[in-house]
């Protein structure tokens, strides 16, 4: 009863007894009637508007809408035989920032779309978002990084269609064929129920044969599947084969159109001299060692149109950096001859960035906080060799200061 019933409640309740004691029993006791009648349907309306004031179970837009971003502070030192021993030029020190922020929009039951942007320029380099901070101060740019539309059709099953992460499993998330930060854009088709996994691309090159018509249009296409299982109590595995093809023979070369990221190139037209037709084989084994979580993995990848063609990287991963306090380190040695793999598209910071390319990757990272870690990574690694070209050494160190939401 609110407070309306019980001042009325409480007023018949005084006036009943002054009646009463004036004698007008009948008058009194039908005025009590009336008073209870009157109350109760002043309860009945509190219950009904407390039910209205409720939200009602709907779907508000809050809920559809899921926000993520990171961000990496680095700092690099930069040891390129090439210029140091040849040219006389003194390592190269840098200070660069990365910054990622996007949404992921649940439109229907089957549907969802996204959105990324990142530091970079528009038509800049496909394979890193970072930002030099130069330019006494100058501001630097955004583009966009994602945009796609995911339709979840059948059980297990979607067709995602943009510009997108790469969707193809990467053992240990190495970076031998695709770089972390290369955004493919197309479609893909992927099957994935929690056992097997399968995943068939359609992507561009570029998809635009100019206003005459007589342009090219490069397409590419891959195909990758996987089967998780478990070994034991602690071990779980992932095995699988991949396909990926890259008609580029005779094709300007990509990304910058001087540079052949150490591919073969035909040497009278300065264009590629081979097509990519990379196969796959990979393994990942997690397990725990002495209650640590520790992974060892394998990817070998071999070009069936090419005579330098063969790539491999094989690594161990020791902890997990989440939260403060915790701690990781990991190695890894890649090897990758010419025409594995299409230079502009790997590691970028491997060798130098692209193939035709050796040696070891490691890194030790330290939990700052819940999300954010201090992070150390060594390259001491070779570039050059084939086809007569000379063979440098590249030692690379970065220092990240990384965080994620």
């Amino acid at each position: 009863m609110n407070r309306t019933s019980l001042c009325v409640a409480l007023t018949a309740l005084t006036f009943s007894s002054f009646s009463v004691a004036g004698g007008h029993g009948d008058s009194i006791a039908e005025l009590k009637a009336q008073i209870s009648a009157l109350s109760k349907r002043l309860d009945s309306m509190d219950k009904y508007t407390t039910t209205m004031s409720k939200p009602k179970n709907r779907s508000l837009w809050e809920d559809k809408i899921k926000w993520n971003g990171d961000f990496r502070y680095r700092y690099e030192q930069i040891d390129n035989q090439e210029k140091t021993d040849q040219i006389g030029k003194d390592d190269r020190n840098r200070t660069r920032i990365r910054a990622r922020f996007g949404l992921t929009a649940q439109v229907a039951e089957d549907v969802k779309a996204g959105i990324a942007l990142a530091t970079g320029s528009r038509g800049g380099d496909p394979i890193s978002s970072n930002e030099t901070l130069t330019g006494g101060n100058a501001d630097k740019g955004i583009a966009l990084d994602q945009a796609y539309i995911s339709w979840a059709f059948a059980d297990n099953t979607a067709l995602i269609a943009g510009k997108t992460k790469v969707h193809y499993f990467k053992p240990g998330k190495n970076s031998m064929i695709y770089d972390g930060d290369l955004r493919p854009e197309g479609a893909h088709l992927k099957y994935d129920n929690k056992k097997l996994f399968a995943t068939a691309g359609y992507n561009f090159m570029s998809s635009d044969d100019g206003s005459s018509g007589n342009g090219d249009i490069i397409e590419t296409y891959g195909a990758q599947a996987g089967y998780r299982f478990k070994l034991g109590e602690d071990i779980n595995a992932t095995v699988g084969l991949g396909y990926y093809s890259i008609p580029l023979e005779g094709s300007s070369f990509q990304v910058d159109s001087s540079k052949s990221f150490g591919n073969t190139e035909d040497g009278s037209t300065n264009k590629y001299l081979y097509n990519y037709e990379i196969s796959q084989v990979f393994a990942e084994v997690k397990t725990k060692i002495s209650g640590v979580k520790t992974t060892f993995y394998g990817d070998f990848v071999n070009n069936a149109d090419g005579k330098e063609d063969t790539g491999y990287v094989l690594g161990i991963k020791a902890g997990k950096v989440k939260n403060k306090g915790d701690f990781g380190l990991s190695y890894a040695y890649q090897d990758l001859e010419a025409d594995a793999v299409m230079g502009a598209h790997t590691d970028s910071d491997f060798g130098g960035g692209g193939a035709d390319t050796r040696g070891s990757k490691i890194s030790a990272a330290l939990g700052l906080s819940k999300n954010t870690k201090l992070q150390a990574t060594y390259f001491d690694t070779e570039y050059g060799g084939a086809n007569n070209t000379t063979e440098y050494d590249y030692n690379r160190i970065q220092i990240d200061l990384k965080t994620k939401f």
